[in-house]
């Protein structure tokens, strides 16, 4: 049985923008034809903090994803970034993939410790949560993109797509500092 992916990404949200990169990285991946897993996208969540999360929570509960991976923009990184957590005032969830294995040798690829206090944090976290209180096994991570460019598309496609085949094999176990 093949693997069942969730992949989120955003609209946009401010006037400068013509597209946000964490979609245009689904839209790029959904050309790619024949992978041996299952993707079910939910592209272009409004930026809505209360909205978002509750599309993709319905959306989890409907299909019963293996793995989640949220996608958001991050204009100002040249990475790609693997949020290890996500905060809601004092309450910090983590992921339980082990991220360090998960990113290891990809070049375009960092870990960080910062989701960003805005509607991608307000996701990550209530789908953290309720994959916890659901009891739910799916594995959640969430990966900001960074804008693509002619120069890093093809660096940034190649990483995100080693991301996803780690997450199917056991080579990327959970964390166990949860």
């Amino acid at each position: 049985m093949k693997t069942k992916f969730l992949l989120t990404s955003f609209d946009t949200w401010l006037p400068h923008q013509k597209s946000n990169s964490s979609d245009d990285l689904l839209a790029k991946l959904s050309q790619i034809q024949s992978l041996p897993y299952s993707l079910t996208y939910l592209r272009k969540l409004p930026v809505d903090a209360e909205l978002a999360p509750n599309l993709a929570i319905a959306q989890i509960n409907e299909i019963q994803p293996d793995t989640v991976i949220c996608c958001g923009m991050a204009e100002s990184r040249q990475k790609l970034t693997v949020e290890s957590c996500a905060c809601c005032d004092r309450d910090i969830l983590k992921t339980a993939v082990n991220l360090e294995q998960l990113i290891a040798d990809l070049p375009a690829t960092e870990i960080s410790d910062d989701a960003g206090k805005f509607v991608c944090e307000a996701l990550y976290y209530a789908i953290l949560k309720h994959l916890t209180d659901a009891q739910l096994p799916a594995k959640c991570i969430f990966v900001h993109v960074p804008i693509l460019t002619p120069e890093n598309i093809d660096k940034i496609v190649a990483d995100f797509l080693s991301i996803v085949n780690r997450l199917t094999t056991d080579n990327c176990q959970l964390s166990t500092d949860n």
